[in-house]
Parts: structure tokens; sequence; C-alpha cells
């Protein structure tokens, strides 16, 4: 066996019981993002039949989607202090504990009102899980593997769709319509919210049976159960370094326990506007709408409801394998080369979208694309998952996780991840109406945001391949513009 002066060169390679151990610990944590991932697509197989039933124009419609973003992003925003008061793991049971019960609630549902109150305590718990997530994982992962680690958020968002989509599409097809009745008397489109009580009753349970974080033990002074946890996590060699290196960090960290998110830029801390930034774009291509709306967007150029789900069943999947193919990559070809590339697709691919609409004949639900448009317009989506999952997706949860400093990592991550929320509900919310009025406009400004995310990645953003976490901050403190790269 190779080494690596006394740690060997496969510590880290899921062969090793190092390995084995750390993606056991992040695929329990990424059930969070399973949880996001589904809660942002459950609902559509289901916005046609609620429109219906409870007879909604285009802005309600928009908004019983689109509130649960509300939540999500309150939820965010207080998740980091929960974390840093009470442990990532009582913080994950509550996430899992609101999730099922707006899963209970809105199944049941019998009015507008009551529904928006279940989705937005929905999303009190998805944002809470989009935090806690990646904070766990970035705080148990070796350095080694941390980017392909973090990733698994992302993948566990995507098998999330997909299995939101898919149970769907089966209730659907099952009941002959989302709208018909299904079982014990309850419309197809009520069973397909129930479906989540699964994946947050497992979240809750993981929630008993995964170690605390070790960093987060370190700091409320339990060294021993934090060396414990790191010895099962890194070669025995590495163990004492780690452990020292964060005892050193965590007690810079309580000489400047006054330090807080604030700062000259516009009130924040730059390192703080840069997670926001990031994930506003992340955000501000689209991608939530062909995860939302896609049915009734394939409806509308000519699929039936069925061959529309399973449209977009096949997006999902698409969308799960290129996430594969980023955690491969993250940390062989680096973070930033990755986002690049992926902003240079999307906004080719929404961009095709955008000339493909400018061709539609009719307006509203009865939009048509004539003659290749409609195959331009799937293939230029599909592309567009494809450019978004094997980069964009992933990869703002990498670096989120890994970019703040640990004295403020907790309140940051909430911040960044309330502003995706915020950025996610004005996309939502927006699209029904902007649709109606133009798809071509539409798509054409999710195509300029993907632009833009180029040009800002890459003038600010540096590579954090490799780096320890304690050490990331370093580059955007002594080197804010961001021009150069490590």
């Amino acid at each position: 066996m190779s080494t690596t002066g006394t740690i060997p060169a496969d510590a880290f390679s899921l062969r090793s019981p190092f390995g084995r151990r750390a993606v056991g610990l992040s695929v329990a944590a990424a059930v969070g993002g399973f949880l996001f991932g589904f809660d942002s697509s459950v609902i559509n197989g289901a916005v046609d039949s609620i429109e219906g039933h409870f007879e909604l124009n285009d802005f309600l419609t928009g908004l019983v989607v689109a509130v649960a973003l509300l939540g999500c992003a309150a939820g965010a925003v207080i998740a980091g202090g929960l974390s840093d008061r009470w442990g990532r793991l009582r913080v994950m049971l509550l996430g899992a504990i609101m999730f099922l019960v707006s899963s209970i609630g809105s199944a049941l549902t019998f009015s507008v009102p009551d529904l928006i109150v279940w989705r937005v305590i929905g999303g009190l718990g998805i944002g809470i899980a989009s935090v806690v997530a990646p904070a766990y994982i970035a705080e148990i992962a070796p350095r080694q593997i941390r980017g392909s680690l973090a990733s698994l958020q992302q993948l566990a968002i995507t098998l999330g769709i997909f299995a939101a989509l898919l149970s769907d599409a089966l209730l659907a097809t099952t009941a002959g319509g989302a709208a018909e009745m299904l079982w014990l008397g309850m419309e197809a489109w009520r069973w397909m919210f129930l479906v989540g009580v699964v994946p947050a009753a497992v979240y809750g349970i993981l929630s008993f049976t995964v170690p605390e974080s070790p960093r987060y033990l370190i700091a409320k002074g339990r060294f021993d159960e934090a060396r414990e946890i790191f010895s099962r996590l890194v070669p025995p060699a590495d163990l004492d370094k780690t452990m020292n290196e964060l005892r050193n960090a965590i007690e810079t960290d309580r000489r400047n326990s006054g330090v807080s998110l604030r700062g000259p830029a516009l009130g924040l801390q730059p390192i703080v506007w840069v997670g926001i930034v990031l994930s506003v774009f992340q955000q501000f291509v689209g991608i939530n709408v062909i995860f939302y709306y896609s049915t009734t967007l394939w409806r509308a150029v000519g699929f039936d409801e069925g061959d529309a789900l399973l449209v977009s069943v096949i997006t999902s999947v698409t969308n799960v394998v290129v996430t594969l193919i980023a955690i491969w990559l993250v940390d062989r070809v680096g973070r930033k080369p990755i986002l690049l590339t992926g902003s240079v697709v999307m906004t080719v691919s929404l961009a095709t979208m955008a000339l493909a609409f400018a061709f539609a004949e009719g307006s509203g639900q009865d939009v048509t694309l004539p003659g290749a448009w409609g195959p331009v317009a799937l293939v230029a989506a599909n592309l567009f998952v494809v450019g978004f999952g094997a980069s964009w997706g992933p990869l703002v949860w990498v670096l989120l996780g890994e970019i703040f400093p640990s004295r403020i990592r907790g309140k940051a991550l909430g911040v960044a991840a309330g502003a995706q929320w915020l950025a996610n509900f004005l996309i939502t919310v927006t699209f029904p109406p902007m649709s109606g009025w133009s798809l071509p406009l539409t798509y054409g400004m999710y195509a300029l945001f993907a632009a833009l995310s180029f040009v800002y990645v890459a003038m600010k953003i540096p590579e954090t391949k490799g780096m320890e976490l304690e050490q990331t901050e370093t580059l955007f403190v002594r080197k804010p513009s961001g021009a150069a790269t490590r």
C-alpha cells in the first residue's frame, strides 16, 4: 500500500473503513436534501388539480406553489442559530417533524388558506434541513473527499425530485388522473402529498442514529466525544493534527465571540455576500420552473397529462445522472471550472428555449409549438437540466458548506440558504403570470442570469478544492477580487 507520509494513499477510498463511514454519515444527513427535492416537485403533479378544485387564478396558483418557499427562507435563517445552540441532530429532528405534519395537513386540506398554512409549515422544515444537512456533511467530511460528500446533498435533492415526480405519475395513472378519486375517498393529488410522510419519518429516525458533528462537540468543550467520532473518520496519523487544528480554530473563535455577520459591505461581511450571490444565481436561472411547472408546461405544448408526467420523470432521471457525474468530477477538476462550464450550457439552452417559444401559437393553456419547435424546446429544457445538475446544483452547496469560517458558519449558511429560498419564491410565484404574458421574455431573462453567473464566478470565486475548512476564508479575505485561483 502506498502512503503519503504515514497516511495511506487510499485512506479515504470507498474500500477503506474511513471512507465508508464518512459516506454513510453524509448519506444519512443528505436525507434532508431528499425532503428538499421531494417538496420542490410533489406540487408538480398536483398543481393543475388544485387549481381546478379551488378555482384559482394564475396569481393564486403561483402563491400556493411558492408560499412554502417563504417558510423555507424563514426556516433556513433560524436553523443556523438553532443548530449552533442545540446541535445539528436536534434541529434535524425538528425539521423532520414539521415536514411530516405538513404532508398530512396538505393531504387533508379543505381550503386554500389552510393549504397555505400547511405548506408554510413544511417549508419551515425544509428550510431547516437545507441548512443543517450541508453544514453537518462539511463538518464530518475529511478534506480529501469533502467536495464529493458535500455533493451528496444535491444528489439527494435530485433523488427527492425523481421520487416525487415518479410517485405523482404512478398515483395519477392509477386513479386515471390527478383529480380523480383513488383510495379512502381522497383524490390522487392528496395522496401525492401524503407520500411525503415516508421520507420525513426516515429523516427523523436517522437523527437518533448518527453521531453529533465533532466540530459542534469541540465548540461545546466535549473533546473526548469529538475525538471518538473523528477516530472513525480519519486515520490515526491524522487524528491529533485534526483535533489540534480544530481546537485552535475554535479557541480563536471564542476570542472573537463578538464577531457577527455584520460588515462594511452593505451591512454584511463580504464572504456572506458571496454566499448570497451564489444562492441567488442558482435560483434566478429558473431551474425550479422545470420541476414545479414542467407537467403544466409540457401539457401546454401538446402532451396529455400522462405523457407530460412521464417526460417530467425522465427529466428528473437526467438530473440524477448528471449529479453523479458532478460528484465524480468535483474533487478531480475543481469547483470553478465546473461552475463556468455549467453557466455556458445553461445560457445556451435557456436562450434556445426563449427562441422556441417565440414561435408559439395561442396563449395561456392553449399554447402550441409548431413543427420542430416542440422537440427543440424539449431537448433544450433537458440540456438545461444537464447543465444545472452537473454544476450549479451540487457545486453551490459544496461552496456554501466550505467557504464560511467556523465562527459564523451556521448563521452565514442560514442567511445564504434564506436568500436562496427567497429567490426561489420570486421565480416560482412570478412564472405563471409572466409565462401567460411572454414565455420568450421569461426564458430570455433566465438566460441573462445564467450569463451573468459566468461573469461573477470568473471574477469573484477562487478555487477551494482540497483545502481545510479553516483555510478557505483566507482566499476571500486576502484576495477579495477573487481573480486568482489555486
